[in-house]
Parts: C-alpha cells; sequence; structure tokens
C-alpha cells in the first residue's frame, strides 16, 4: 500500500506496474484531472492544499477500510498538492482485485469518500481573476 501526497506529475504507469500481481485479473487506475470548463465557468488553475499529516492519515484509513470490505491485493493513492492547470492529474487511485466487479466498486467508494472527508482544499482561479476556495 502506498498512500501519498506530492507536488510533482503521477506517474500512473509506475502505479499500475505496482499493483500488478499474478493473483489478481482486474487493475483499476482512476485519474481524477482539472477540468478547463466546469458548468459556464472556465478554470485557469487549481491549487491544492492540505494538513498533510492529517490528509495522509485520512487517506490511509479509507484504503484499510477498502481492503477490509474488498479482496484488495494493492492499492495505491496519490494526490497532488500546489497548482495544476486543466488536463493535468490532481488524484490518481490505482487497485487490484481478483476480479473486476470488486475492483471498480472499490475505487469508486474510495474516490468517494476521499472527496466527502480528506482534508484537502481547493482553489479555483478564474481568468477574470477570481479565486475561490473550496472546502471539503
Amino acid at each position: 500500500m502506498r498512500i501519498k501526497l506530492t507536488r510533482d506529475p503521477i506517474d500512473h504507469q509506475e502505479m499500475v506496474e505496482n499493483c500488478r500481481t499474478k493473483s489478481t485479473g482486474a487493475i483499476v487506475l482512476f485519474l481524477g484531472t482539472v477540468r478547463e470548463i466546469t458548468g459556464n465557468n472556465q478554470t485557469l488553475s487549481l491549487e491544492y492544499d492540505a494538513f498533510a499529516p492529517l490528509a495522509e492519515k485520512s487517506l490511509t484509513e479509507i484504503a484499510e477500510e477498502a481492503k477490509s470490505s474488498w479482496p484488495i491485493r494493492e492499492i495505491e493513492i496519490i494526490h497532488r498538492l500546489g497548482t495544476i492547470q486543466p488536463g493535468e492529474t490532481s488524484i490518481a487511485i490505482c487497485l487490484s482485485c481478483p476480479h473486476r466487479a470488486d475492483a471498480f466498486s472499490a475505487c469508486q467508494q474510495i474516490m468517494d469518500k476521499i472527496k466527502k472527508v480528506v482534508p484537502i482544499w481547493k482553489k479555483e482561479t478564474s481568468p477574470h481573476g477570481v479565486s475561490n476556495w473550496i472546502h471539503p
């Protein structure tokens, strides 16, 4: 299991290889990317910030809870901090399970829970210089 906050781009190919095992038939990779348009608003960038010790603890708890609910063999969750441009990856979740249904279900529940409980904040910046912090 690897849980990480980083200011560097996420190497999702490395994550897939780290989750590959001979005992699994499914690897699911979710990439959350920055949208340029949300509703009618253009986004120039998103800035992510967190209280790292608490965010990493929350991410670890979510991963451990998922491992107790599904037959997850390997799991990695990496979230970027700092300023990220449209098209770039802000979060990646990769996990492996013996079967695809479990892998998809686990990944979706993990992402849903991350959005609700992990103390990571994002600030959207528009072309008009308007910035808004969005809290979990």
